[in-house]
């Protein structure tokens, strides 16, 4: 469903707020490099899968299964699982540690890691600001 005039212009001031508050930001995602690094993720979470399954069915042919539990087979599995994380959790790196997790622990770095919190709570009020305008008027 393509979009409408109205909204399509609204995209554009939103993209144009952004290349002002942080360009390097914006020129990342608009450059493209996050999308080679999703491809790459998507290879090594392919990969971590087939040595998954390798595991599982070798876990399986293999007589080494100590007190009678495929252990080679649960590794096989929990690596098949981790290969899937990997997969739907592509844009960070390692689960757990991404943009976010730096950005939450006050008091590291030189400006206490307040000052982009402040800077996005600035840009997300003025966008919220410009949202009312435009929805005041429409109405």
């Amino acid at each position: 469903m393509p979009l409408s005039e109205h909204e399509q212009r609204m995209l554009e001031q939103i993209e144009s707020a952004l290349y002002a508050e942080d360009p390097k930001f914006a020129s990342t995602v608009r450059g493209g490099r996050l999308r080679s690094a999703t491809g790459r993720r998507r290879l090594q979470a392919a990969a971590l899968f087939v040595l998954g399954l390798v595991l599982l069915v070798a876990g399986i042919a293999l007589p080494v299964k100590p007190g009678g539990f495929p252990v080679i087979s649960l590794l096989g599995f929990i690596v098949m699982f981790g290969a899937g994380v990997l997969l739907l959790m592509g844009g960070s790196g390692i689960p757990g540690v991404g943009r976010r997790g730096g950005d939450a622990q006050p008091g590291t770095g030189p400006a206490g890691g307040r000052g982009k919190q402040r800077k996005s709570g600035g840009f997300s009020a003025r966008m919220e600001d410009r949202f009312r305008r435009r929805f005041e008027q429409d109405n």
